[in-house]
């Protein structure tokens, strides 16, 4: 049931020998949630899912999930997840449908419901046509499907999906968020850990974790509305000269690069945009499309990171 509390945690810490991959996390899912985590490599977000499916020990705190708590009933947690790890976890040898039977057996799933819930998925993945294909030959797109598809098996009311679309071209991964978004609309409770800040921006919520601590716990707008100032951006004919020329404006709080463009964070862009093309024309460095523009969830998780670091 919608609106209702899934996931809770509470100062959750694991510990590795004197590091502290997860810092005292205070977390609350709700049923039906697609949560987005975000961060550094070594933040902690891979921890965290394997903490919350009951295959890592707690150091310190305690969660529930689903209604069990995590540290003293982590076996009756795992028919209610799905956890899907970074890594290719299926079996190269079999077959797409030879994959999907054996996690169906490995679930428990009454042979009653198997075909018909295999076709269901088959077709919901996109992969009825490629039953008896081995899972090695595959698309990394279409492995990350087979994937899901296992993980789905057995019909759990939680996902756990670490990076789930890294290394997949973007049709792809278009593609697997598709399937997401139905998931998502049929009140399945969906933590997705993500390196592309455009997928974050697709959650309910987003937590961006740094060196085992959540930092931020917000919806994506309210995330890119705690950036202070407005966004300008540029396409100069040489970004490293512009960049040193934009760096030290009055009102200019941070550049950064995208390819040919610099996105430029000001105090004030109707401001600061006369003031940066007459810089620019200043020292006869050429341009175009300066313009001013939305703060993303990308130069929002950047600058948040840079000032952590400071």
């Amino acid at each position: 049931m919608a609106g209702t509390t899934i996931i809770e945690t509470h100062g959750l810490t694991r510990l590795f020998k004197e590091n502290r991959a997860v810092d005292s996390l205070d977390l609350t899912i709700q049923t039906g949630e697609l949560f987005g985590l975000v961060g550094p490599d070594g933040a902690g977000k891979t921890t965290t899912l394997r903490l919350l499916a009951g295959l890592l020990d707690i150091s310190e705190g305690g969660a529930t999930v689903a209604g069990f708590d995590l540290k003293e009933q982590p076996e009756a947690i795992k028919p209610k997840i799905g956890y899907m790890a970074q890594e290719f976890s299926l079996y190269g040898e079999l077959s797409v449908m030879e994959n999907l039977m054996f996690f169906a057996e490995l679930f428990d799933v009454p042979k009653v419901k198997l075909s018909t819930r295999a076709a269901e998925l088959l077709s919901f993945a996109g992969l009825t046509e490629f039953t008896d294909r081995r899972a090695a030959k595959l698309s990394g797109g279409m492995q990350k499907k087979l994937a899901l598809a296992c993980t789905l098996i057995h019909q759990p009311p939680i996902l756990l999906l670490d990076e789930p679309t890294t290394g997949v071209d973007p049709i792809s991964r278009r593609e697997f968020w598709n399937i997401l978004t139905e998931l998502y609309l049929q009140d399945t409770t969906i933590i997705v850990s993500t390196p592309y800040m455009d997928e974050a921006d697709r959650c309910s919520r987003v937590g961006l974790m740094y060196k085992g601590e959540m930092v931020v716990c917000a919806p994506p707008r309210q995330i890119r509305d705690q950036i202070e100032g407005e966004m300008i951006q540029v396409y100069p004919a040489n970004w490293q000269a512009a960049r040193d020329v934009i760096v030290d404006l009055p009102g200019v709080l941070e550049v950064q690069t995208y390819g040919e463009a610099l996105h430029i964070l000001v105090d004030s862009a109707e401001a600061r945009l006369p003031e940066i093309e007459a810089a620019l024309k200043a020292h006869e460095i050429d341009y175009h499309g300066a313009r001013p523009a939305p703060t993303r969830m990308e130069e929002a998780f950047i600058s948040l990171i840079r000032h952590l670091e400071e």
